[in-house]
């Protein structure tokens, strides 16, 4: 079996931050760049499938993104897998998560996977997305929010527990090929050794394209996208007032503030 796990880096803004002119982007000098949390746990998944089927499961991770995405997957090969795949050029700027989803489908079929294990959601836009639209597009089952995942050497299906609201759990069999998006503390993600880390500098990343993948131009990018970042902007920091006095002092001063807020 193969898995694929998608990956993102993503970006984490300094205390400080400016929104450069253009009125949709921060300042890079203010953004620091990490391994979505999610997807550490979605690789770990992976990594113990592979381990406890040594042999009959390879897991691959990707990422869609420039060259800046390569560290977060050389940050999972550290820890494990062999080979890696990311996919970009310049039509893929400005993709929304279901412009995503589209090439991690198209990935997912040139690879011939069994299973795509991704992330819940992202730390940066928590759209949640991703995941489901890559398996809507592949006619694929899905679950999502998993917390537990059982597999038996060809079985052909899954075990896997997934949260529900109010703290319950359900247990669901699902038949591969098939999409689970991961949760938080499904496992403990583990630290890449120093050993690792070197090695992860020499295993391979294969480049590929949007045309590689058999993904059109058009249905990539801004005007491939049904949503698209319009404006960002610091909304103005209100004034906090202390109230001091007495009991009916206080109640004065919050009719005063109300009224002034009414415009009374």
């Amino acid at each position: 079996m193969k898995i694929l796990v998608p990956v993102k880096q993503v970006e984490i803004l300094d205390e400080d931050f400016d929104v450069q002119d253009d009125g949709r982007s921060i300042d890079p000098d203010c953004i620091e760049c990490e391994l979505n949390e999610w997807d550490d746990y979605s690789w770990e998944t992976a990594l113990q499938l592979m381990e406890k089927h040594e042999g009959t499961v390879e897991a691959v991770p990707m990422t869609v993104g420039d060259e800046s995405a390569d560290d977060g997957l050389r940050k999972c090969l550290a820890k494990g897998g062999e080979r890696a795949i990311r996919v970009w050029d310049d039509s893929v700027a400005g993709s929304d998560p279901i412009a995503i989803a589209r090439l991690i489908a198209a990935a997912a079929k040139k690879e011939n996977a069994q299973l795509v294990l991704a992330g819940t959601q992202s730390t940066d836009q928590a759209h949640g997305q991703t995941g489901i639209a890559v398996a809507a597009l592949l006619g694929w089952p899905h679950v999502a929010v998993v917390s537990a995942l059982d597999y038996s050497a060809g079985d052909g299906k899954l075990t896997v527990r997934r949260e529900l609201e109010g703290g319950v759990e359900e247990e669901i069999e699902i038949a591969l090929p098939a999409v689970l998006t991961i949760q938080l503390g499904i496992n403990e993600p583990r630290y890449a050794s120093l050993r690792g880390i070197k090695q992860a500098k020499t295993k391979t990343v294969d480049l590929l394209s949007p045309s590689d993948l058999g993904v059109p131009a058009d249905q990539l990018g801004e005007h491939g996208s049904a949503a698209r970042v319009r404006r960002m902007y610091i909304p103005e920091r209100s004034k906090a007032e202390l109230i001091t006095g007495t009991p009916p002092e206080q109640v004065k001063r919050l009719i005063e503030i109300v009224n002034e807020l009414k415009g009374a």
